[in-house]
């Protein structure tokens, strides 16, 4: 995905660093609020905030720390949110076994790239080794 995300003109987009244990959870926070923001079904919150968890803890254990951006978007008559996980750190250099089912490199949560994947309607990723990862998550609600 090279555009931005379609954020809503109401809301727009919050920015939260990502770099100790604490800005984990208030990414989990700002998810959570924005999917009850969305009217997302509880099963729908529930996936999206699991997969925003995953993706923090990884772009600070994997990518040495980051940003979130994440935000209502809006594509025609949908209401949705997005967030977007960014780094500087080393890549992903093999991003097929990356996406593998079941592959971990240790200590997450143990849903990997696959997982966090499965949990959302949109799901992007844009790494280079070398170049750090962005990985663009989009929840619709129904």
């Amino acid at each position: 995905m090279n555009a931005p995300p379609p954020w809503a003109a109401s809301g727009g987009q919050q920015s939260h660093p990502i770099a100790q244990n604490g800005d984990v959870v208030r990414a989990r926070q700002l998810v959570r609020t924005l999917a009850q923001q969305s009217k997302l079904s509880l099963v729908d919150q529930t996936k999206l905030i699991t997969a925003a968890s995953e993706l923090a803890r990884n772009t600070m254990v994997y990518g040495g720390g980051g940003e979130l951006q994440a935000g209502l978007v809006q594509r025609e008559d949908r209401l949705g949110v997005a967030a977007v996980f960014h780094d500087s750190g080393p890549g992903i250099p093999d991003v097929d076994l990356a996406l593998t089912d079941g592959w971990t490199s240790g200590g997450g949560l143990g849903l990997g790239l696959s997982g966090a994947r499965r949990l959302v309607d949109e799901f992007f990723l844009d790494t280079e080794p070398g170049r750090g990862t962005t990985v663009t998550i989009i929840k619709w609600a129904r």
